[in-house]
């Protein structure tokens, strides 16, 4: 098979889809890989360690996606690359088009395999997503204390506190892979911090293995009752394949307290934050409400190279696999590959997406 790596071209998007490892081991396997000039240099990897792992260098990103039978990205694609997008082709990269119709109708358009990372399941688990909501919620952190500064415009709390003065404040909504990433790293700044969930198996393993933060079950009442000391909240809830519900509304945003910070982790899922909408690195936060939004939808692109190795090494025998077999005998080798399957043959095959605009739900017949 042909497999195509382009360079991203989302604002602030660094990561790569493949690194030359995978590159080498498709190589050895006889098939090509044609690969971006430029693509892995925001991960340190020159277009020398490509070609030495014995991938194709390309000069022209309409180029890559012409040549190759299988497109393998990090984020979905930009209005100017659904026409580069082609019948037979499959294309392998987070879509979240939940959040999106007019990525989802131009993906259907294109008639091309549309598998997306974020709805892989296996047993429950969405492997090639964890990565990135790992370091999605361990970053909120990061990003939450720096706006906290009062410098830019935050509260001035200082998470930890310091002896004599209570610490921060953090409110996280979702105790999944990026809520207990994000609780993670607040309790280890010594802030006071409260996971808000529904499923109470969760709950009671949150308290068993964080006994350091608080469990409280997630209801209106008890952000309502939160959020007018809350310093820092964390938005990290998921619904797979679906657009995040609006768990805050406007009106309970106006409880907190001037220059308290959202950082809204579920934004490539549409946001749960009712005043939330996309931001990019180059321009990441507003204001509404007198709350700063950080609502970057490509957090982890910020680590590029952290990034990337954790994608990478949940990815590659995906790729290889896709690569190695025809659609349907892959399935039937790691069936999990069809809760990936979000567009075939031009039509809607993950049920969460078609119900999310409204559109006619087809199973994915292979």
């Amino acid at each position: 098979m042909i497999i195509g790596v382009p360079r991203e071209i989302k604002s602030q998007e660094h990561r790569v889809a493949m690194l030359p490892a995978a590159a080498a081991q498709l190589a050895r396997r006889g098939h090509r890989v044609l690969v971006e000039t430029g693509a892995g240099l925001g991960v340190g990897m020159p277009d020398e360690a490509y070609q030495q792992a014995g991938a194709e260098i390309i000069a022209d990103h309409a180029g890559v996606f012409a040549a190759a039978e299988m497109i393998v990205k990090v984020k979905e694609p930009l209005p100017e690359e659904y026409p580069l997008l082609r019948r037979g082709q499959i294309l392998f990269t987070y879509l979240h088009l939940a959040a999106s119709l007019p990525l989802t109708e131009a993906l259907a358009a294109s008639g091309a395999t549309c598998i997306a990372y974020e709805t892989v399941e296996v047993n429950g688990r969405l492997p090639l997503l964890e990565p990135m909501s790992e370091i999605a919620g361990r970053m909120s952190i990061i990003v939450g204390a720096y706006f906290l500064e009062k410098h830019k415009g935050g509260k001035g709390v200082l998470l930890g506190g310091v002896p004599g003065v209570l610490p921060g404040k953090v409110v996280v909504i979702g105790g999944g892979t990026s809520g207990i990433n994000a609780a993670r790293m607040a309790t280890g700044l010594g802030a006071d911090v409260t996971i808000l969930e529904v499923d109470l198996e969760r709950m009671r393993f949150l308290d068993i293995t964080m006994s350091t933060a608080h469990t409280l079950y997630s209801s209106e009442a008890s952000l309502t009752e939160l959020l007018p000391a809350c310093d820092l909240l964390i938005g990290a809830v998921l619904v797979p394949g679906s657009k995040a519900p609006k768990l805050v509304t406007r009106g309970m945003l106006r409880m907190m307290k001037p220059g308290s910070v959202v950082v809204d982790i579920a934004i490539d899922q549409g946001g749960c934050v009712e005043t939330s909408r996309p931001t990019t690195h180059d321009d990441p936060v507003f204001v509404e409400e007198d709350v700063i939004h950080y609502c970057v939808a490509n957090m982890p692109g910020a680590y590029a190279r952290t990034a990337t190795q954790a994608l990478a090494n949940v990815t590659c025998r995906y790729i290889e696999t896709l690569a190695e077999h025809s659609l349907a005998d892959a399935v039937k080798r790691q069936p999990e590959l069809l809760s990936g399957i979000n567009v075939l043959d031009g039509r809607i095959t993950c049920r969460a997406v078609a119900e999310a605009h409204g559109l006619p739900y087809s199973p994915p017949c292979l």
